[in-house]
């Protein structure tokens, strides 16, 4: 029942990521804090073909402030 719940959990992930997702990307990442200290992280990181080639230059573990 574990490894069904978890093959239907996948199957999920994978359709609601739509068609222009090139990676999925694992990992608590952090974009740049703004003046205030606020910042977008995730540990669930889908990647578009667009965003792919700067993605981490923009969004790394480095950027996360309570880490």
């Amino acid at each position: 029942m574990k490894i069904l719940s978890i093959a239907a959990l996948l199957l999920m992930l994978t359709n609601c990521a739509g068609g222009n997702v090139a990676k999925i990307k694992l990992g608590k990442k952090c974009t740049v804090a703004d003046s205030k200290q606020i910042q977008e992280s995730s540990l669930i990181w889908f990647v578009s073909k667009e965003a792919l080639d700067d993605f981490d230059k923009r969004i790394n573990k480095k950027h996360c402030l309570n880490s």
